[in-house]
C-alpha cells in the first residue's frame, strides 16, 4: 500500500509567524534608529506571501509592504519613521505582518510589533514589570485599526507653487 504525503490543511490564522524583533524602538535624538529593520522567517515547505499593516501609517514608511518569502528562508523589511516630533513621545503604534499561503487570498497568520518613539536612548524609563507592561498594550490595541501602507516612491518631489 502506497502512502500519499499531503501537505494539512491549514486553518485560517492558525500558522506561527516568526517576526525579529517583536518591539521598535526610535529615538528622536538618534538619527540612525529612524530607520529600523524586521525580519520575517519563513520555516516553512511551502512559500508565504506577507502584507504589513499599521495602526498609525502617516508616521512611517514601509518598504515593500507586501512580498514573498521563500521556502526556509527570510525577508527584511525597513520601516522608517518619518513624523520624529514631540507630541509622538511615548506613544505606541503596532505593525502587524499578515502572511498567507503564495497561492491563497487568506491569512493564514498574523503577528503584531509594536514601534514607539521615544526622546533619548540616554532617558529611558525605568522598564516596569513585563506582565503590566504586556496587559498595557494588550488593553491599549484591543480595538486597534489596521490600514495599509501606501506605495512609497522614492525619487521625484514635485512641488506646484501658485501665485496670486
Amino acid at each position: 500500500m502506497q502512502q500519499q504525503h499531503r501537505q494539512p490543511e491549514l486553518v485560517e490564522g492558525s500558522l506561527p509567524v516568526f517576526v525579529f524583533p517583536t518591539e521598535l524602538i526610535f529615538y528622536a535624538d538618534e538619527q540612525t534608529s529612524h530607520k529600523q529593520v524586521l525580519t520575517l522567517y519563513n520555516p516553512y515547505e511551502f512559500a508565504l506571501k506577507f502584507k504589513v499593516l499599521c495602526t498609525a501609517p502617516n508616521k512611517y514608511t514601509v518598504v515593500d509592504a507586501t512580498g514573498a518569502v521563500k521556502p526556509q528562508c527570510c525577508v527584511d523589511i525597513v520601516i522608517r519613521h518619518r513624523d520624529v516630533r514631540a507630541c509622538h513621545y511615548g506613544v505606541y503604534d503596532k505593525f502587524r505582518l499578515q502572511v498567507s499561503e503564495q497561492s491563497q487570498r487568506k491569512a493564514l497568520g498574523r503577528k503584531e510589533v509594536t514601534a514607539t518613539l521615544r526622546p533619548s536612548a540616554s532617558q529611558e524609563p525605568p522598564s516596569p514589570r513585563p506582565q503590566d507592561e504586556e496587559r498595557r498594550i494588550k488593553e491599549q490595541f484591543a480595538d486597534s485599526e489596521f490600514f495599509e501602507q501606501t506605495a512609497f516612491q522614492t525619487g521625484l518631489l514635485t512641488m506646484v507653487i501658485l501665485r496670486t
